[in-house]
């Protein structure tokens, strides 16, 4: 995305992303654009984990953090962590400290390599929820956008039931928001008809 994009203040953008850089750029550059890659999908599902109870801002701005204590995103090196990566991680500065969730990480790793052994591809089982296609919606105020939907609601069930954890409706929702299985964007952004 061109910075002159980021910079314009002509440009009509979802209301959430605010004034701060990374945000708009995560909004212009990622935020509902489709994504069918596992390493991706990995990637969102563990900063959503972290998420949970918390900001997008605070998440958004340690991401090079998660990306270096969670080797660079890798499932299977992440499945394979051990109670001294644990302890390593408790003391890392640039993540979100919660040992539950750091729990969770390496577990859901583990439930997502379950996940993708038996689809073939963790996205092949994830984009079911959505019929393989993204849900556009036409939401006018950010008061409109739900923060949770049927379809979560599903996604939420079945994960869980595969063991995964801190995969609310909530945080599934977000999770969709962010791999496009759902755009968001309001329909006076300039994003929402470039990924409708």
């Amino acid at each position: 995305m061109n910075k002159s994009k980021i910079k314009s203040k002509n440009i009509l953008r979802c209301p959430w992303c605010g004034s701060s850089e990374k945000m708009i750029q995560y909004h212009d550059e990622e935020w509902g654009v489709i994504v069918r890659d596992d390493k991706k999908l990995f990637e969102y599902l563990v900063l959503d984990t972290f998420q949970a109870g918390l900001s997008w801002s605070t998440i958004l701005h340690r991401r090079e953090g998660f990306k270096n204590a969670f080797a660079n995103f890798d499932v299977k090196k992440v499945a394979r962590f051990t109670e001294l990566d644990y302890n390593r991680l408790l003391q890392d500065e640039g993540i979100i400290r919660n040992k539950l969730k750091i729990r969770a990480t390496i577990s859901n790793a583990q439930a997502f390599i379950n996940i993708q052994k038996e689809y073939g591809s963790f996205s092949e089982y994830i984009w079911q929820f959505s019929d393989g296609k993204p849900i556009i919606n036409k939401w006018i105020e950010q008061k409109d956008v739900p923060s949770r939907s049927q379809v979560s609601d599903a996604m939420s069930k079945s994960l869980k039931k595969r063991g995964f954890k801190f995969v609310g409706s909530t945080i599934c929702y977000a999770f969709m928001q962010a791999s496009g299985m759902v755009n968001d964007h309001l329909s006076s952004c300039f994003r929402y008809n470039t990924l409708s």
